[in-house]
């Protein structure tokens, strides 16, 4: 029995320690990505107005010309779901880190933290109407030099209010959660709360069997405050062997365990 155990959480801690190989991989690779979009890119919603942009060297903007790339998202959703915020998002990674640190953990379950991921509803809803009803206006001069803090200083020196308010917002909100942890990503993140509305598609997922005994355990351990299969559910993994009657299966989910 012993062997057994200790064989499961030698899994779970491979399990992890490959995500977050893979997270600081992505980190790497889309973190310019992110910094641009947050920092310096002069329009309210990032990354939809890329040809039109005169920051000729983001990564969004080389990323515009191959059009293919832009399938890998919806992509990942037909395949895993969500799992794009738990394994390749670096806003992800770099949220659940804060989360270490934080105040509140919130890995309980009731009726407000049932609810509050519909606050992802909202920030989806501010961008639609930023980018379909008021043409994603640009509202920062970019001006480019040469080193990472003078860029910041000027990107907030020469943005509109709006464009402050922006970003002053999503900042906020990162460090929000060093009070809850993935605040960000968990009640407020637009591309979260996009994946979250087609994740039910997933051929492949994360799900409880129905020899769940609603311990909880599963709650207990996850960075999203959440369960198998549930809102939030990032398809991480690390609850696979968390469960004491093992009732977490990764794979097809057939009608049976529904």
């Amino acid at each position: 029995m012993c062997n057994q155990n200790c064989s499961s959480k030698t899994s779970s801690l491979f399990l992890t320690k490959a995500r977050r190989i893979v997270q600081l991989g992505m980190l790497a690779v889309l973190g310019q990505w992110s910094f641009y979009g947050i920092f310096r890119c002069p329009f309210l919603v990032p990354f939809v107005n890329c040809q039109e942009c005169p920051v000729i060297t983001c990564w969004g903007r080389i990323t515009s010309y191959f059009w293919g790339f832009w399938l890998l998202l919806p992509l990942s959703v037909i395949l895993v779901g969500r799992a794009f915020c738990g394994w390749l998002c670096p806003g992800g990674f770099v949220n659940q880190m804060i989360g270490k640190l934080s105040f509140a953990k919130l890995r309980i379950r009731n009726r407000f933290l049932k609810y509050a991921p519909f606050g992802m509803a909202i920030g989806i809803a501010v961008v639609l109407i930023l980018w379909l009803g008021l043409h994603n206006p640009r509202s920062m001069v970019p001006i480019r030099v040469g080193e990472f803090w003078g860029s910041i200083r000027l990107s907030f020196e020469h943005a509109s209010p709006y464009w402050l308010i922006r970003t002053f917002v999503v900042l906020g909100m990162v460090a929000g959660g060093l009070l809850i942890a993935n605040l960000w990503c968990r009640f407020a993140c637009p591309t979260g709360g996009l994946l979250e509305l087609f994740k039910g598609v997933a051929l492949f997922r994360v799900f409880k069997t129905s020899t769940c005994n609603n311990c909880d355990a599963c709650l207990r351990n996850c960075e999203m405050g959440t369960r198998p299969d549930e809102a939030n559910c990032t398809n991480c993994g690390d609850c696979l062997k968390t469960c004491p009657v093992d009732a977490i299966k990764f794979g097809r989910k057939k009608q049976s365990n529904e």
